[in-house]
């Protein structure tokens, strides 16, 4: 098992002992073996859906626990192939991102259309695929921020994918447009039985002040996040929260003092637990975001699985950490964010 105090560092009592005075955890729906069975399937999805939901939940080394670890690489649209794999060009054959997964011991396989469709009929029995539907072109110029359809729903189902993820710029011109194409793209991915996964990210310049970066805010992530259950993505996707008091700070929508006063605090774990809060207090499930590969990867990816198991997520979906570097490594690195939720001694806060 991974020493995760030892990579917390200094850090280690401060995410390891919070107790949080925010929303408490009995209030919350949080992630178990019985996770389908005794919260999922009170929700309006087929039959099929909670078959696929639980076959992502049993697969890997988190399998059984509730937890999933998914490596996303869709990046190669999103920031270019050349920014996504010049590091480690073996990713530019599917194959090994499949393989990635697979060693790493991954619940599921987020990527392109084209990158899971080359290599379905070898993998798809294999692990989950999740198949990322929209994308932003990375070749537009000068650069614009739009996601657009890649693939249909019809063709995930095709290949055998258990799930299909999409990605919602909320806040941005477009995000209505999106907003109408998604939600009928995961009504006809439950229809076929799939799970749904939505990226829900924040995307307006005016979002990013002097002070602060509200793309990253508690409370403005975690009004994006009750959007994106709206309109019932089964697992919601947000990068870690870094800040808070957007609403007030950009002087969008409305939102209630109690929020900062009670609901939230400074610290990171408190910060996520809103975004539980706003999925559904729980019931539907959030994954944090690994971030870009930098200095201190190990340590970094360690202290977000941290931070989100202890606020009620329900898991990490970390991808250039990962392949961003030799295989080996990895693995070792996907497999060490698993430790955190295989470590009974890492629980709510």
């Amino acid at each position: 098992m991974t020493d995760i105090a030892r990579l917390l560092g200094n850090e280690a009592d401060y995410l390891l002992g919070h107790k949080s005075n925010t929303i408490p955890a009995s209030t919350l729906m949080t992630p178990s073996p019985d996770y389908v069975s005794n919260i999922f399937s009170a929700t309006d999805r087929p039959p099929q859906v909670l078959r696929n939901f639980q076959s992502i939940l049993n697969a890997g080394r988190l399998g059984g626990t509730g937890y999933v670890s998914i490596l996303p690489v869709d990046q190669g649209i999103e920031h270019s192939a050349a920014a996504s794999f010049a590091t480690n060009p073996a990713y530019f054959d599917p194959k090994n991102i499949i393989e990635l997964a697979i060693e790493g011991g991954c619940n599921a396989v987020a990527s392109t259309l084209g990158v899971l469709g080359s290599v379905s009929r070898h993998y798809a029995h294999r692990i989950p695929f999740v198949v990322k539907l929209n994308h932003n072109d990375a070749l537009i110029h000068p650069t614009s921020y739009d996601q657009r359809m890649f693939g249909s729903v019809r063709q995930a189902y095709d290949m055998g994918a258990a799930a299909v993820g999409a990605t919602v710029y909320f806040g941005s011109e477009t995000s209505r447009r999106q907003l109408e194409e998604i939600s009928a793209a995961f009504a006809e991915a439950h229809q076929l039985g799939m799970v749904t996964i939505l990226w829900c990210y924040l995307r307006n310049s005016a979002f990013k002040t002097d002070a602060d970066d509200h793309h990253l805010s508690a409370d403005l992530s975690g009004q994006a996040n009750y959007l994106g259950v709206t309109i019932e993505a089964d697992i919601i996707k947000q990068k870690m929260p870094e800040t808070n008091g957007g609403f007030n700070a950009i002087n969008v929508g409305k939102t209630h003092q109690r929020v900062y006063s009670e609901l939230t605090s400074d610290h990171p774990i408190d910060l996520t637990r809103y975004q539980v809060a706003n999925c559904y207090m729980g019931r539907i499930g959030l994954i944090n975001s690994g971030g870009a590969s930098g200095d201190n990867d190990l340590t970094q990816a360690i202290r977000t699985a941290v931070i989100n198991k202890r606020a009620g997520g329900m898991g990490l979906i970390s991808g250039r950490k990962a392949f961003q570097k030799p295989f080996a490594e990895g693995v070792q690195l996907l497999q060490s964010i698993q430790d955190v939720y295989l470590d009974n001694s890492v629980t709510l806060a």
